[in-house]
C-alpha cells in the first residue's frame, strides 16, 4: 500500500468526524505568506509586529 492506503483511517476520520483544523491552518497559512514577504527584508522583530497587527 502506498499513498492514501496507508493513511486510510485518517482519510476515513477527515470525512466522518466533525472536528476540523481549518482555523489552524488559516492562521498558519496567514504567517506564512507574511513570512514570505518579508524574507530578506528585516529582523524577526518586524516580523513579529506584522503577525500581531495582522489580525
Amino acid at each position: 500500500m502506498n499513498g492514501i492506503g496507508c493513511d486510510l483511517r485518517a482519510v476515513e476520520a477527515g470525512l466522518t468526524l466533525p472536528f476540523s483544523s481549518g482555523a489552524v491552518e488559516g492562521q498558519v497559512n496567514r504567517i506564512k505568506m507574511l513570512k514570505r514577504q518579508m524574507f530578506g527584508r528585516a529582523d524577526l522583530a518586524l516580523l513579529r509586529k506584522r503577525v500581531l497587527l495582522a489580525v
